[in-house]
């Protein structure tokens, strides 16, 4: 039932990724829209996610905050959709280091630089990520070594690492590096990658609309 996975989202959030994910793995969901600043910072949702912010989901009374914990989550809760490699696959590694590689210094990184900020060079061992160009190297050797991630198989880690991906070369902050752009052709006209898009992009112009 919808109501047993329940989506606290915005469209023009984070929330797209697990968007994704909610439609790789293709069980019920609810979705709940909130708003910056009002809803998503009220009390009563800030028992849920007290950074007040999204995505958030409910699976059966548990919750669970953060992209890519949501993606690992669902990925091991709904193991018959097939988005993470099995415990004891030596797949399992890739798919754990990539992913969280991504969620730290890749998000890290290209904030940082969408910001405007660059760390001294005497400084590079105070931040986790070192440099941007480290990182972007490291990525782009994630993206080459298989057709995924994790080897010959779509996961959960596609998803997170992807979208880091296409959001920034789409924005700016990630190099258009030809191993950058054959790996995001590969994986954003999945057709669960679509429909997110799809239904994200809608609410987004009826939100517009409706200011206008």
């Amino acid at each position: 039932m919808a109501d047993d996975l329940i989506f606290y989202t915005n469209p023009m959030s984070r929330g797209r990724i697990v968007r994704w994910m909610l439609e790789e793995v293709g069980k019920p969901y609810k979705t709940e829209i909130l708003e910056f600043g009002t809803t998503m910072k009220s009390p009563d949702y800030k028992v849920f996610n007290p950074m007040g912010k999204v995505p958030t989901i409910i699976h059966k009374g548990t919750v669970v905050t953060e992209a890519a914990a949501i993606c690992a989550y669902l990925a091991d809760v709904f193991p018959e959709a097939g988005l993470a490699p099995p415990h004891g696959d030596p797949r399992r590694g890739p798919y754990y280091r990539w992913m969280f590689f991504a969620a730290g210094p890749v998000e890290a990184a290209l904030s940082n630089t969408a910001l405007g900020f660059k760390v001294p060079d005497e400084r590079r061992g105070m931040v986790g990520y070192g440099s941007v160009e480290d990182v972007v190297s490291a990525l782009e050797y994630a993206v080459t070594q298989s057709e995924y991630i994790a080897g010959d198989r779509f996961s959960a880690a596609d998803v997170y690492v992807g979208a880091q991906i296409g959001w920034g070369m789409m924005f700016g902050t990630l190099e258009k590096r030809p191993a950058f752009e054959a790996y995001w052709q590969r994986i954003a006209s999945r057709p669960a990658a679509l429909r997110a898009r799809e239904i994200d992009d809608a609410l987004v112009a009826a939100q517009k609309k409706a200011e206008g």
